[in-house]
């Protein structure tokens, strides 16, 4: 990928992460999991890679070393230290309870500051340290230069939050992308979960409004159309737009000049997304508008702003109705790395998922990892059930919280998974 690219991508990441409640600034290289857990990092009893009544015996071996090559200190920061902290108390849980095959594990995170070269060279120093997982910065293009670096090096690569189906065989080849994951949610699960929660609601004709700016966004709200027509909804108009063109007035207005419309299915961020929201209850069109992950948070709402749906991984705001998701976050407050959305679960259930696989496999090849991971249907992790297959290596059909705005307060609204991801390729 271009420097020029990465300079754009940059640009627009930076108006939506300064937006966002900050996360860790800490510094470029830091050694996290070898410190004693609180007695509240019990380990969970959702897995079965590790046994929470092994807490007797911790483990002594040679360390089960993972690294990290996230960017720590620039605009993928509070995406990507939330989920962080969260695989160190997974780390520290596991250890707690004997480590995998009595060996501990140990995380090394070093910050690549989004530089592409540094990006690189963290990925190959951690590496050379002896990493058989590397996890990488929750954006495909940012990633690149650590997940290529690792799988070259046939070491397994893991985002805890990437979005997008092309970490894996789509889009890094059948070879390389073989032993490249995300536990982040693929847009085509995102978007059928909100097709068919609208279709549920009665929400029977719906207006799309698609943002160009990046392959997230795309999927998401193409999933939405596929799915949505699928199960007998009718999609009126799609009105497009690229973020940043400056014609998001012009998007408010030729939708809320649409008639008899039910809905509005939408995935964007940055200065765009309170824009076309605030434009168009301005105008006093309050159909409902149902969004993707991307709107997750409070850091861009519109004052008072209700009627306004989006799904996402759990709830942040002390009301998800699993419990162990508010201990949990609870936990990583005090660790300094209160979550802005609920994409820090995927930290935790990579680390968990990764000792499953080792424990069950008796191997650290990333081949081996690969090929269990492949086989997870509904697998029970922390936080509940995720999929992979040997096409998409990016999470579906994991449960996502449908959430809802009223008078500028988001809620808790119900559990839902996809039937299947929507096929748009």
């Amino acid at each position: 990928m271009s420097r020029r690219r990465w300079v754009v991508l940059m640009g627009a990441l930076a108006l939506f992460a300064a937006a966002c409640n900050g996360g860790d600034s800490e510094s470029t290289t830091t050694t996290v999991g070898t410190t004693d857990a609180p007695d509240t990092t019990a380990a969970p009893d959702t897995t079965e890679g590790t046994d929470a009544s092994d807490t007797t015996e911790p483990a002594a071996g040679d360390p089960i070393i993972i690294g990290a090559a996230i960017d720590q200190t620039q605009d993928m920061a509070p995406f990507n230290n939330p989920a962080n902290t969260a695989a160190q108390i997974m780390v520290d849980r596991i250890n707690e309870s004997g480590g995998v095959n009595g060996r501990p594990l140990e995380l090394i995170t070093i910050d690549t500051t989004l530089d592409p070269e540094q990006t690189r060279s963290a990925a190959a120093e951690l590496i050379a340290e002896g990493a058989v997982m590397l996890m990488v910065t929750c954006d495909f293009d940012f990633a690149l230069p650590a997940t290529q670096e690792a799988v070259n090096a046939d070491v397994l690569a893991v985002a805890p939050c990437i979005g997008t189906d092309r970490q894996g065989p789509i889009g890094l080849g059948e070879d390389d992308g073989q032993i490249a994951f995300s536990f982040g949610n693929m847009g085509q699960d995102e978007g059928a979960v909100m097709a068919e929660f609208a279709l549920d609601q009665g929400w029977e004709n719906a207006v799309i409004v698609k943002d160009n700016l990046i392959a997230y966004f795309q999927d998401v709200v193409d999933a939405f159309d596929v799915r949505y027509q699928e199960i007998g909804g009718n999609v009126l108009a799609t009105e497009e737009f690229t973020g940043f063109d400056g014609t998001i007035g012009n998007v408010v207005t030729a939708v809320a000049n649409i008639p008899d419309k039910d809905v509005i299915a939408i995935s964007t961020a940055f200065a765009d997304l309170p824009a076309f929201v605030d434009g168009l209850r301005s105008l006093g069109d309050d159909t409902p508008i149902v969004c993707s992950w991307s709107c997750d948070g409070t850091f861009w709402v519109p004052e008072g702003l209700s009627n306004f749906y989006y799904n996402t991984f759990v709830s942040v705001f002390g009301d998800d109705p699993d419990p162990d998701v508010n201990v949990f976050i609870e936990e990583m407050t005090e660790r300094g790395a209160e979550p802005a959305t609920g994409g820090f679960i995927g930290g935790a259930q990579a680390i968990e998922a990764f000792a499953m696989a080792v424990e069950e496999t008796g191997s650290t090849e990333a081949a081996d990892i690969a090929e269990f991971f492949e086989g997870f249907d509904d697998q029970s992790l922390i936080f509940g059930e995720i999929s992979f297959s040997d096409e998409f290596h990016t999470v579906f059909g994991r449960p996502h919280r449908m959430m809802l705005f009223t008078d500028g307060t988001p809620a808790y609204v119900e559990t839902r998974a996809a039937t299947s991801p929507a096929e748009i390729r």
